[in-house]
């Protein structure tokens, strides 16, 4: 008895030694944000890959429990075998001021992947995720924009004819990318961080994931036999993955049909984003092509 318990230490300390146990690490690569820019896609997506290990939930170490310390952090990591890659989302992080300064802490040649989109479609759907939850929520173009009347001409609070954009709404806020984007360059080199474009994400998923898997160094194992788009939700969706054989599609949450926003309001949103996107572009070096 004493025998056979010695040779099963013996046999799982070599394993151990070998790297061929399953450890929680701290994560190799964040998904850092934005909100509402396809960051769940990305995750699930991902999930794909037999290399990849993602937390299960977004675990807002880096704004909301850092007090914890690291090693409260390394617990909620899945276990990952060596030459897996661990990860995270927790799409907040890209504005939390203090986020690259903490993630620098914990590993300065971490990866990151953060998802963007055009601001305007953005703000629409942060705004539609409220009204979801917000039986009473006010109008969009009433929290958009300053003494919104219900149409052209009908008592602007702007100049020139434009109506004023509030630009302290939270949901158009997120959308000015360079803010946030110039404080993780100061931590980090641009070749550490990747944008993913959301429309990208969309419109074709495996040439997205195929830049991806590229930039974390992964075999291209996510291809386009992964994915069929679903007419009804308007984005794409999994024909397979890691547990789920049959064809499945993302939350019921995912997807939903943004209401309908007054084009005049539209377009002065585009108009105020305009020069925030040209200063994002020069930064990231990446035109996206938004309107």
């Amino acid at each position: 008895m004493l025998s056979s318990l010695r040779t099963a230490i013996l046999y799982l300390t070599r394993l151990k030694k070998e790297n061929l146990v399953p450890t929680k690490r701290l994560p190799d690569v964040l998904i850092i944000g934005v909100k509402k820019c396809g960051t769940r896609a990305l995750l699930e997506f991902l999930r794909l890959h037999p290399d990849v290990r993602a937390a299960g939930s977004e675990v807002h170490f880096f704004d909301k429990f850092y007090h914890k310390g690291f090693e409260w952090y390394r617990q909620k990591m899945p276990p990952t075998m060596e030459g897996q890659i661990t990860m995270e989302k927790t799409p907040s992080y890209w504005v939390t001021r203090s986020a690259p300064r903490r993630v620098y802490a914990m590993n300065p040649r971490v990866r990151l992947l953060a998802v963007v989109r055009d601001p305007v479609t953005r703000a629409i759907s942060d705004y539609t995720q409220s009204a979801s939850k917000r039986a009473r929520l006010p109008r969009f173009e009433q929290l958009a924009l300053v003494n919104w009347s219900g149409g052209w001409g009908g008592g602007w609070g702007g100049w020139g004819g434009w109506p004023a954009v509030d630009p302290s709404w939270p949901p158009l806020r997120l959308g000015v990318y360079a803010r946030a984007f110039r404080r993780w360059l100061r931590r980090f080199p641009r070749s550490r961080i990747l944008l993913v474009s959301g429309e990208r994400l969309v419109a074709d998923p495996a040439a997205e994931m195929a830049a991806v898997q590229d930039f974390l160094g992964l075999k291209r194992v996510i291809t386009d036999k992964h994915f069929y788009f679903n007419s009804t939700k308007g984005f794409p969706c999994l024909l397979k993955s890691e547990g789920q054989p049959t064809p499945h599609c993302l939350g019921k949450t995912k997807g939903r049909n943004h209401p309908y926003i007054d084009p005049v309001v539209i377009e002065r949103l585009r108009e105020y984003y305009r020069p925030y996107n040209e200063r994002f572009y020069e930064l990231s070096g990446i035109n996206f092509g938004w309107p």
